[in-house]
């Protein structure tokens, strides 16, 4: 019995050796002096060094960052009323039927979407760069935000509603004091996966980019046709660590999200 109990345990084990050892492979390896990932010389911070002092590829670091940021907001804004919307639709067909169309765009592969943006796009005019990023990247963040907030809306109890109005609190209020303080863990959470998408998006961006606008994504592709070099590592090395400070951050404000009825007492 002890045994089986430890499967689990030795399974995830495995699983995360997995998936983690070659990234630390790859970072282990941004630090040596060599050219290669063959055999390592000396321990160096060059490779990093070079990383900072490309003017370009810092440029498009910020770029990708604030497409991000703004999608991410952006997407999470709308999401949200998107997700109260269909919850508290009368037509129970009707929103099983939005609700369908908003989970196909989940499922869909990016290269279409990528190809959809590229056509539409061209037809109404949009040049490629950093518009057609920041609408495509809200475009396909919105269904995410949506399907993480709704679990939450489901959970909560009409009579909170019911109680607010009878107290003589407006729509507005119900919705910026009762609502949105209940589902805040699945708006926290729509914000940063969508956070997450867009920085690691790749399929999309390579269609709808152009006119010198780039994202690290294509940047670390290009990079990497042109034959791979070290700075490669480093800069893989540095979205990792950005990654998990964002993954504890999300859950450090998930831990001290409370409960949603202190804001109604307030």
């Amino acid at each position: 019995m002890g045994k089986l109990s430890k499967l689990p345990k030795l399974y995830l084990a495995v699983v995360f050796i997995i998936l983690y050892a070659p990234i630390f492979y790859l970072i282990f390896y941004s630090f040596n002096s060599g050219g290669g990932m063959s055999n390592f010389e000396s321990f160096t911070f060059e490779h990093y060094a070079a990383v900072f002092d490309d003017t370009r590829l810092i440029i498009i670091l910020i770029n990708t960052i604030v497409v991000a940021l703004l999608s991410a907001l952006l997407s999470t804004a709308i999401g949200v009323l998107g997700a109260i919307a269909i919850m508290y639709m009368r037509n129970k067909a009707m929103r099983s039927a939005v609700l369908s169309l908003n989970n196909i765009l989940i499922v869909s592969p990016d290269v279409i979407i990528g190809a959809s943006f590229l056509i539409l796009f061209t037809m109404v005019g949009i040049k490629l760069g950093f518009a057609s990023v920041l609408i495509s990247h809200i475009a396909f963040s919105i269904p995410i935000v949506v399907i993480m907030v709704l679990p939450k809306l489901q959970e909560m109890s009409p009579s909170l509603i019911d109680a607010a109005l009878d107290l003589g609190a407006t729509k507005k209020d119900v919705l910026r004091r009762v609502i949105i303080p209940f589902i805040k863990p699945g708006i926290f959470a729509g914000f940063f996966l969508a956070l997450t998408y867009s920085l690691d998006d790749f399929a999309v961006t390579f269609f709808v980019t152009g006119n010198g606008f780039s994202t690290l994504s294509v940047e670390i592709y290009s990079m990497a046709r042109a034959g791979i070099t070290l700075t490669i590592n480093a800069l893989s090395g540095l979205i990792f660590i950005v990654t998990v400070i964002l993954v504890v951050g999300y859950y450090a404000i998930s831990r001290k999200t409370k409960s949603p009825l202190a804001g109604v007492r307030k």
